[in-house]
């Protein structure tokens, strides 16, 4: 282990942050390290800890600013992403609601990796869906220039080690690096709906968000366990316009849905998740819970990018992406744009 990745454990396991002036000493540290239990020890020791606002601003900073990055050519665009970590195993919510968006209009820009602390990462499900989410920067630029939604493989994008993805897999619980990955979008989204595992990461993510730039989005926290926006109880919701930040709750009811207890949301893995998926933008979807946490998650999305002046009007701008088949279309034409070969 080297120097400063045991000065960080001991700091950590003593409750202690580290030093900004570190910041790029520790990544550097963590992503060149070859063995994998000098890893595991600093990131159990970090998370036990718990990760601070500044800590999260810090690292995405410098992840940022080594980036591969996408060019849009759409002035508005959104990207919905999720840290994982949530102990729901639902399907990939974030990634269905991502066509739907995509075939209101709004762009999307989707950034993701292969599941590190779920049983499916967007990747997974993608590659399930036939869609290649491992296509170069250039082609994801190209698709969401030209079919307006595509998909940007965090591993493609930012120069992270194998034996610290192995790692994480191998923990089995969310780090900090769950934390920064919805941070570091290579095509800088200006909106994003963002779900954490944790309600206690809802503030601290927006007031790094604030401070890295953003032009309006949520963080959101589903009091259900979700890392989404939650069917059943409350939802607690930091939006970040600009650098300001305020703080709210909301219900599924406050987009025009009825209060309900979810069921048939768990997936067992990527394919059974890829069936729910492609079950909801067929309006055949597995469960009526499946459907309306799509919807409810989309047009969350479509509101933050401004294209509707209200929660229920998004709402309907969601459901007509759903019921014309738009939203099952976007899904084919990235298939076409990005396929599997």
């Amino acid at each position: 282990m080297s120097l400063l990745l045991k000065k960080y454990r001991d700091e950590f396991a003593a409750g202690r942050s580290f030093g900004a002036a570190d910041t790029e000493a520790l990544l550097d540290a963590l992503i060149t390290e070859t063995e994998e239990e000098p890893i595991a020890e600093v990131l159990t020791a970090w998370s036990a800890k718990g990760v601070s606002s500044d800590e999260i601003y810090e690292f995405a900073c410098i992840l940022r600013s080594r980036m591969k990055r996408v060019n849009s050519v759409h002035e508005t665009f959104v990207d919905i992403v999720g840290t994982g970590g949530s102990s729901a195993k639902t399907f990939n919510v974030s990634t269905a609601a991502s066509f739907v968006v995509a075939g209101a209009g709004v762009a999307v820009a989707k950034h993701g990796n292969k599941a590190a602390t779920s049983n499916s990462g967007s990747a997974d499900v993608l590659s399930v869906l036939g869609i290649d989410p491992a296509v170069s920067p250039e082609t994801a630029e190209a698709c969401l220039n030209t079919v307006g939604i595509c998909f940007m493989f965090a591993p493609n994008f930012h120069r992270l080690s194998p034996t610290l993805a192995k790692v994480r897999r191998g923990l089995g619980f969310p780090t900090i690096f769950n934390c920064i990955g919805p941070l570091c979008n290579p095509a800088s989204a200006p909106h994003q709906l963002i779900g954490v595992w944790n309600k206690e990461l809802v503030p601290k993510m927006a007031e790094a968000l604030a401070r890295l730039g953003t032009k309006r989005s949520w963080i959101v926290h589903g009091e259900d366990g979700l890392d989404e926006i939650a069917l059943a109880g409350r939802t607690l919701v930091a939006e970040v316009d600009g650098t300001s930040v305020s703080r709210f709750e909301l219900s599924a009811g406050d987009f025009g849905v009825d209060a309900e207890t979810p069921s048939g949301l768990r997936s067992r893995d990527s394919a059974h998740s890829g069936e729910m998926i492609r079950g909801v933008l067929l309006g055949r979807p597995h469960s009526k819970s499946a459907e309306d946490l799509v919807l409810v998650n989309a047009a969350a999305a479509i509101y933050i990018s401004s294209a509707a002046d209200g929660f229920e009007s998004a709402m309907e701008i969601a459901r007509e992406s759903l019921a014309s088949g738009s939203a099952h279309r976007k899904l084919e034409d990235l298939a076409a744009a990005a396929p599997i070969v």
